[in-house]
């Protein structure tokens, strides 16, 4: 049966994660760019959700959630095909269409990630060509092996909200991007740093906000569990923002909101795939140790290897993502506030079956990604020439600047 309730707090999560997309990340992303690159992040992003969309309809769902394959699901329900109005998503008391509808929140926002690893020197085709073929052949078959009954829900895996689905793959797969596409020009000496540090704080906060449909949403009913999710989801958020305020604090002397607000971000990813399972103590120190975990991630990647994942996908998301997926499986227990473990499982058999499914979906993102960015580049390039890396995004691939009004022109 269709419970009124379940499906009301199912249909107001879909929107919030939807939110987290348009316009949350949206203006994350932006506010950290150059003004010259500012519409062409918002349009990666709206292209995303249009694309990925379409894509979920004609047949990257069926993939994913339909189907006992262990590896993949099949083409059942390709184009929605056999999905009744009033049907009931099996183990839930929601429609079908509401599950597919969030789900497909997800698959759009996981590819919209990565926009940070590529912004301000990509080509507009190439974000298209690789977004979709990424959508079908890396986050597709994730989804399946642990969200779609396939070989890594056999095992175990606890992946409440998508720590390995969706933060692993996007972040695993930034770094390869930006390996891939290279530095941006004056890359790390010369860049500027972010033109409108407010705009990343409101994107910060509607992502904030859509996170709680992100986690309390994956509970897929109104109850106890989604409660929890939230209060987790929530603490974790707010520890981590105080604690990676507190390490630049220390470090440079101030504390900055672009800093504060990333803090927040790492706080979300970490506690994503925990947030089903753990308690307020696993929210207390998932939050202090994604900050650490994640902000050292930054300094290294940036400084140590020099790699330019423009606006720190794999540092904040990936090893966020990572992070928490191992720590669920310590922070779950019982004695420490968690739901505990099924029968027979002990913290070290958990810990095993985490590892296992991180280090697999590591090795899959990078070499399929990989892959994909040669299949992109042969098709379309992927790119810009360096005069219109110079000349910025926004006017040469959209014909659009970012802001038309002369600051500080007082002839009309």
């Amino acid at each position: 049966m269709i419970n009124a309730a379940d499906t009301a707090w199912m249909l107001t999560s879909t929107v919030l994660v939807l939110f987290m997309t348009l316009p949350g990340l949206g203006l994350f992303y932006a506010g950290l760019v150059r003004a010259k690159n500012v519409l062409s992040v918002l349009m990666h992003c709206t292209a995303i959700a249009c694309l990925v969309s379409v894509l979920w309809y004609a047949g990257a769902y069926s993939l994913a959630f339909v189907g006992d394959g262990a590896w993949i699901g099949d083409l059942s329900q390709v184009f929605l095909l056999g999905v009744a109005r009033d049907a009931v998503h099996p183990g839930t008391t929601i429609p079908d269409t509401v599950y597919i509808m969030y789900q497909m929140t997800f698959a759009i926002i996981t590819p919209a990630l990565i926009v940070g690893a590529y912004v301000e020197r990509i080509k507009f085709g190439a974000v298209l060509v690789f977004s979709g073929l990424w959508a079908i052949v890396i986050y597709a078959p994730v989804a399946h092996w642990v969200w779609g009954g396939g070989w890594l829900a056999d095992m175990g895996v606890k992946d409440f909200a998508g720590g390995i689905v969706v933060h692993t793959t996007a972040g695993v797969s930034a770094l390869i991007v930006a390996l891939g596409l290279g530095k941006r020009d004056g890359f790390p000496q010369q860049l500027q740093p972010p033109h409108a540090p407010w705009i990343v704080m409101v994107g910060a906060a509607m992502l904030w906000v859509g996170w709680f449909g992100f986690n309390a949403g994956s509970a897929l009913t109104s109850g106890a569990n989604a409660g929890m999710a939230m209060l987790v989801t929530h603490m974790a958020a707010a520890i981590a923002s105080l604690t990676w305020m507190g390490i630049e604090w220390i470090r440079l002397g101030k504390p900055t909101l672009v800093g504060t607000v990333t803090g927040t971000i790492a706080g979300l990813a970490t506690i994503t795939p925990a947030s089903g399972y753990v308690g307020p103590l696993g929210a207390l120190v998932i939050g202090v140790v994604s900050a650490f975990f994640c902000y050292s991630a930054v300094r290294m990647v940036k400084l140590r290897y020099v790699i330019d994942d423009a606006l720190d996908v794999f540092a904040v998301h990936g090893i966020g993502g990572m992070t928490g997926s191992l720590l669920t499986a310590i922070l779950m227990a019982a004695e420490l506030g968690g739901v505990g473990y099924d029968g027979g499982v002990t913290w070290a058999g958990q810990l095993f079956v985490q590892l296992t499914a991180v280090v697999v979906t590591v090795i899959w993102s990078a070499g399929i990604t990989f892959t994909v960015v040669k299949i992109t580049q042969a098709l379309v390039g992927f790119r810009v020439v360096h005069e219109v890396e110079t000349q910025g995004l926004d006017l040469t691939a959209h014909g659009e600047v970012s802001y038309n009004i002369a600051f500080g022109d007082t002839s009309e």
